[in-house]
């Protein structure tokens, strides 16, 4: 493929806008850590790959070979199409167009969690994904996403988790009073995670299933959510430091959460 300003190259560029990709219900991974990832972990998603003949060389092993043996169309193409698909100023040669996944709070909760997040009004594309990313790490069972985030199909949002969202069930567009109620209905507490909490990371109960609630960058929790939740958890600062990033202290409360399941408490 080497016409630029062909049908499927501009289709494929406009993925980078939200309202096509809910229209479509597909998006674009950029990179060869997101596309390997597709392949390896969610194959029946990918709809097609294109590759530059520098990529298609380079990752005949772990990306070109995977995606034929999986049935998934393989394009080779120039650089100059790959430029005009992506949305970076730097394209690494690689591209998938993929299927959203759709999965849902009954699907999560059906599968017994003992650790998941919740993101609430979270705006910035860098921290959703990170969190995404630390979610995967700290072996979380699922992201939950309210509708008044960002959209975790977006460009920025898909590179920042780096392959990540692959990994995990990420479930979208969910009304936060209604995720609360659901969650404590399973058995899940909630522990929104606020400087204003009286009660200490070290000191949080997180032996049993749980949920940390994150809030927005700006201005955090809002007051009913934080009453909504179980208790407030507070992670402690021990220098100067006036507060963390969200991405930061949802990793920190994820890692303390995975430590207590590593001590062989966790379901106690």
């Amino acid at each position: 493929m080497d016409n630029p300003r062909s049908d499927r190259v501009r289709s494929v560029a406009a993925l980078s806008k939200r309202s096509v990709r809910t229209r479509t219900g597909r998006f674009a991974v950029e990179g060869p850590q997101g596309v390997r990832e597709a392949v390896r972990h969610a194959a029946p998603l990918v709809r097609d790959v294109y590759l530059t003949p520098e990529a298609m060389a380079r990752y005949a092993d772990d990306i070109v070979g995977p995606a034929r043996a999986a049935d998934r169309w393989v394009h080779e193409v120039t650089p100059e199409v790959l430029a005009a698909m992506a949305g970076t100023d730097t394209p690494q040669g690689v591209l998938a167009v993929v299927d959203a996944p759709a999965p849902t709070l009954d699907d999560v909760l059906a599968a017994g969690p003992r650790l998941l997040v919740l993101l609430t009004h979270v705006r910035d594309p860098g921290n959703a994904g990170t969190v995404i990313r630390g979610a995967d790490a700290a072996g979380a069972d699922a992201v939950l996403v309210s509708e008044a985030s960002v959209d975790v199909h977006a460009p920025k949002v898909v590179r920042s988790t780096a392959g990540s969202l692959f990994h995990l069930p990420v479930v979208t567009g969910l009304d936060v009073a209604a995720t609360l109620a659901r969650l404590r209905e399973a058995g899940v507490r909630t522990y929104a995670a606020d400087g204003s909490g009286t009660t200490l990371l070290p000191g949080a109960d997180l032996a049993v299933p749980h949920c940390w609630v994150m809030g927005n960058e700006a201005w955090g929790l809002e007051d009913d959510v934080r009453a909504a939740c179980d208790d407030v958890v507070r992670v402690p600062i021990h220098g100067l430091a006036e507060s963390l990033n969200l991405a930061m202290a949802a990793t920190i409360c994820m890692y303390a959460s995975a430590g207590r399941r590593e001590d062989g408490r966790c379901g106690e």
